[in-house]
């Protein structure tokens, strides 16, 4: 009987392109996995486009020679709210743009992003409003009951008051826009979908408490409970489903601190605060340079506020 020529190439040919198609499998496998991209190469890429963005918007603006002039004569040290607005306005623009072009690649939406814009400053956000505003009192309460905290008088009055008082407003809510929808919104969404909620959101809480000790005048200690700001800000999306509340508790917190009770925020101290406040005792209770946030009762703080959190909004039942 003759061998089937044809069947014998054939065969041939197969056991040639065997080991190559193996190993596209296996680079295909690396980038992509069931749902597409892998989770790890997409953060990547927004990482890339939004550095990348930001960057030509900063070149850009500081082409300008006024504002090269503006920002030679500003002290690293000092929040202005005109300059962080710009700065910040430069940020959430950046990230924004970067989760857009992202919505396209993956054919998502904000909303998978945990920033539903059809809830853009709505209920969610002015019920963390207070509640960011309430945490920081309390813990300047409990500062000032073991007599490391007085208020002080009034450092502004009248319109200087009204316009500063705006003005860092507006700049902590671009704030709370960047760090939560970047840390809890982007990057949580697509490292969950690789690792888990609870995993991505104690990577991306130490990575935020890390960062934090870039600042001027920050501690460990403050790191740290930034870091512990952010697995609060996890719990209340977790238990809220988006990032408004904890964007709102977020610019609350900031603005109450730098500007209405006038401390130090994250070692950086603010033109144009209300009040003549004033620290006196040892760092564990005021925080030194830190300011409050490197405060032991900081920490004392955070778990209250997580308590409300868990009574303000019930976990849901899950469905089968």
């Amino acid at each position: 009987m003759t061998p089937d020529i044809n069947a014998t190439h054939l065969d041939a040919h197969a056991a040639e392109i065997a080991p190559a198609q193996s190993s596209r499998s296996a680079m295909g496998n690396f980038f992509t996995g069931a749902h597409g991209i892998r989770a790890g190469w997409r953060l990547l890429i927004f990482v890339a486009i939004f550095v990348a963005i930001a960057s030509g918007l900063n070149f850009g603006v500081r082409l300008v020679p006024a504002v090269r002039a503006w920002q030679k004569a500003q002290n690293p040290q000092v929040m202005v709210p005109s300059w962080m607005i710009m700065g910040e306005g430069i940020a959430v623009l950046s990230l924004i743009a970067a989760a857009l072009l992202m919505t396209l690649i993956e054919k998502r939406s904000f909303a998978d992003y945990y920033l539903p814009p059809t809830q853009a400053f709505g209920k969610r956000f002015w019920q963390g409003v207070p509640y960011g505003f309430a945490m920081l009192s309390l813990l300047l309460v409990l500062i000032a009951a073991f007599r490391g905290f007085s208020l002080g008088g009034l450092a502004l009055s009248g319109a200087d008051a009204l316009k500063f008082g705006a003005a860092y407003g507006v700049a902590f809510i671009l704030v709370g826009i960047f760090e939560e929808f970047s840390f809890r919104g982007y990057m949580q969404s697509t490292l969950t979908s690789g690792i888990g909620f609870w995993p991505a959101a104690i990577i991306l809480s130490i990575l935020f408490g890390a960062i934090h000790l870039q600042n001027l005048g920050e501690a460990w200690l403050g790191a740290a409970m930034a870091g512990s700001f952010g697995i609060l800000a996890a719990f209340s999306l977790k238990r809220t489903g988006n990032i408004w509340f904890p964007i709102g508790m977020h610019a609350a917190w900031d603005w109450g601190e730098t500007y209405f009770y006038s401390v130090p925020d994250s070692g950086f101290l603010a033109k144009g605060h209300l009040l003549n406040s004033t620290f006196h005792g040892p760092t564990w209770l005021t925080g030194g340079s830190v300011g409050p946030e490197g405060s032991m009762f900081a920490f004392v703080v955070l778990v209250i506020g997580g308590i409300g959190i868990h009574f303000l909004f019930p976990a849901k039942e899950q469905t089968a």
